[in-house]
């Protein structure tokens, strides 16, 4: 896989499954196994992290009465959200609108896009999130997030991504290598009982926690 410049190109967002399957060999993985870091490990969440996202749901709630736009979803449910998984705070750093462009080999076209919201930890990507407005499926959004995995420069290391519409969140798992391989969670959905964004926020924590452990030493 490569990152070049190409005059062929496609847009992430028009993409389809099928496309990233017959471009780069993409696989899905059902084995659940194979995507732990949603299920395991989770650290309980306090009172106050649990009264904030309290807020952000009725927030949303109250919103979607009418249209909610992108940049909406983004303001008033993600942003909250990465502040309180400390994605804003030293080793990490938040990048926005960050242009990708990815070629299969041998392949002559170039797929390229803009990931809304990407978490970086050194020169490690740790989660490409995919926000889109409330009336945008997030089915819709999965082969556009996949797309932007694959550009990841840190091969060796899992790509975790998240898709969200405000009301949904679906978070991905994708595994770089001569066969990309990647796995979904669980939809969490804000449209539930109780607040489903405390599963959300604890996997977002893992993941940081998970990026903050020393890299086992190269053979």
């Amino acid at each position: 896989m490569n990152i070049i410049n190409m005059t062929q190109s496609l847009a992430a967002r028009k993409l389809k499954i099928h496309d990233l399957k017959v471009k780069f060999g993409l696989q899905k993985v059902d084995d659940e196994d194979f995507f732990r870091e949603w299920l395991d490990e989770l650290s309980e969440l306090s009172n106050v992290e649990k009264e904030a996202l309290d807020r952000i749901k009725n927030n949303y709630l109250y919103l979607l009465e009418y249209p909610v736009m992108e940049s909406i979803v983004k303001m008033v449910v993600l942003s909250p959200l990465l502040d309180l998984a400390k994605f804003y705070e030293p080793p990490f750093r938040v990048s926005g609108e960050t242009g990708i462009k990815v070629s299969a080999e041998d392949q002559g076209e170039i797929i390229q896009g803009s990931i809304d919201v990407l978490v970086i930890h050194g020169q490690l990507w740790v989660t490409v999130i995919e926000a889109k407005n409330s009336e945008f499926s997030i089915t819709k959004a999965i082969p556009q997030a996949l797309a932007y995995m694959l550009a990841a420069p840190n091969s060796e290391n899992p790509i975790y991504g998240l898709v969200l519409n405000g009301s949904e969140f679906l978070f991905l798992k994708l595994i770089l290598g001569e066969v990309p391989k990647y796995a979904t969670s669980n939809l969490f959905s804000l449209m539930n009982r109780g607040n489903d964004l405390y599963d959300v926020l604890s996997v977002l924590k893992h993941f940081r926690k998970l990026m903050l452990k020393p890299l086992p030493p190269k053979d």
